[in-house]
């Protein structure tokens, strides 16, 4: 399954704005997309609640999995951004 490694961006880390804007995004997607940090089972990035759980803050090293390349990429690219700047 393609992964990739992101740190997350978000002032805030993946609390409930940034974790809205990436489940919404993941959830265009047919093929799952997990998200997991070290230590952590992979959540579905479906979720935002799911997200949250997850606990990452700014700096925070997630791996993004999925079959669809396309997905990981995006997901991850997401992960990078401060999604909760104004």
């Amino acid at each position: 399954m393609p992964s990739k490694t992101a740190v997350v961006g978000s002032a805030v880390g993946l609390h409930a704005r940034p974790a809205t804007i990436i489940a919404e995004a993941a959830a265009e997607y047919d093929d799952e997309v997990l998200l997991s940090v070290e230590g952590q089972d992979p959540v579905d990035a479906g979720s935002s609640l799911m997200i949250m759980t997850l606990g990452a803050e700014k700096g925070a090293v997630v791996t993004v999995e999925s079959d669809n390349p396309e997905a990981v990429d995006a997901i991850a690219a997401l992960v990078e951004q401060d999604l909760d700047a104004e």
